[in-house]
């Protein structure tokens, strides 16, 4: 009876997520244990994303609010690019998490070998690699594999649009799954007669995930310019071709030609002509690394409330006065001035513990000054 109330529940809950596509309510029925974890890893994306750009005009804030499913940003700009691949990467972390903790019931620890972790670029020193009879894999290194099939399956689920768009954030969703690989951790405890290492035991960790953030916020920065363009398939098809871009594995775009993504040197202009810009291919057809972010338009510049844009302006926003950062009051307020507002802060203070058992303290005012963007 129990069991029948907890599938009710489950369906419940699925059914009345926004912005769940129809396959992805089909996963969280079945596997709810699961969607609690793309929930958590959800929610850890949102607020990383939060904490890398605290100080920026754009604070990763849409007019959806905090929505963590669904196509949450209009314009395919640099940080719609990161609050995908932060997303991504959330979810890849919170489900390799859950599985090796053991809340999710079809899944546990890797059986992790040498060459895994030299194919995810897990550093291993060159003395363990040298000496493999030295050392063994043990503990319990967290399933990254299959952390990243089950996020690939679920976030890649949302994208049915089979447009330009689809395919940025497909490739974005890629580099933030690709993210939490190439930053694994390899730790190792020595045994031996005496503190000696004569037999060495490893095992994998994930990352703290601020270690992720500051990794794609690199990448944020660097992020490249593309355009959808595409390639007669009826050649032959090798392993280098467009036709086995993994990128689109997903897309039946036609038989004759298949989309994909080349880079351009960005066009300086607004979004909306942006958006009714004939597409022409690059004069050579050169694709994005996996592991980079790509955007399809320049960003607004997010001074001004403007839901169209993903902007809710910074009017209001707390400002640095004496910064000269992307914090300072002048760039974050655009130039518009700011408010300073006074008040008196109490707060305890001078604390002291006294036998037996107490902790006396005084009261200390402060008088503070705060200032926000006109």
């Amino acid at each position: 009876m129990s069991g029948v109330v907890a599938a009710m529940a489950a369906n419940a809950i699925c059914d009345n997520t926004p912005g769940l596509t129809p396959k992805q309510k089909q996963m969280c029925k079945a596997t709810p244990d699961a969607f609690a974890a793309v929930s958590e890893g959800s929610k850890l994306g949102l607020t990383e994303c939060q904490y890398q750009f605290r100080h920026h005009r754009w604070n990763c804030s849409t007019a959806r609010g905090n929505a963590t499913f669904g196509h949450i940003m209009i314009v395919g700009s640099k940080e719609a690019a990161f609050r995908y691949a932060i997303a991504s990467a959330g979810i890849t972390y919170a489900v390799t998490q859950a599985c090796s903790q053991g809340n999710i019931s079809f899944c546990g620890c890797a059986t992790t070998s040498k060459a895994d972790m030299v194919a995810a670029n897990t550093p291993i020193s060159d003395d363990d690699l040298t000496s493999s009879a030295a050392w063994k894999w043990g503990g319990c290194s967290p399933d990254v594999k299959f952390g990243v099939r089950f996020a690939r399956k679920f976030v890649d689920a949302r994208e049915i649009e089979r447009d330009e768009r689809t395919l940025m954030n497909l490739h974005n969703n890629k580099a933030g799954r690709k993210a939490v690989r190439i930053n694994l951790q390899t730790e190792c405890k020595c045994h031996g007669v005496s503190g000696s290492c004569t037999l060495k035991t490893c095992w994998v960790l994930l990352p703290p995930f601020r270690k992720i953030g500051d990794h794609l916020k690199k990448k944020y920065y660097k992020a490249q310019f593309v355009r959808s363009t595409t390639r007669n398939t009826n050649k032959r098809s090798g392993p280098n071709s467009v036709s086995s871009d993994p990128t689109i594995h997903n897309m039946d775009l036609g038989r004759s030609k298949v989309p994909f993504l080349a880079l351009h040197k960005p066009a300086r202009e607004s979004w909306a002509r942006q958006q009714s810009t004939v597409r022409r291919s690059p004069p050579t057809l050169q694709r994005p690394k996996r592991a980079e972010l790509v955007y399809l338009y320049e960003s607004p510049n997010y001074c001004d409330r403007d839901f169209s844009k993903d902007s809710l302006g910074t009017t209001g926003r707390l400002c640095n006065r004496t910064s000269s950062g992307a914090d300072g009051c002048s760039k974050l307020c655009c130039d518009r001035g700011y408010n300073t507002y006074q008040y008196i802060r109490t707060e305890r203070c001078r604390c002291k513990f006294h036998w037996c058992c107490y902790v006396q303290c005084s009261e200390c005012t402060e008088r503070v000054e705060e200032y926000r963007c006109k």
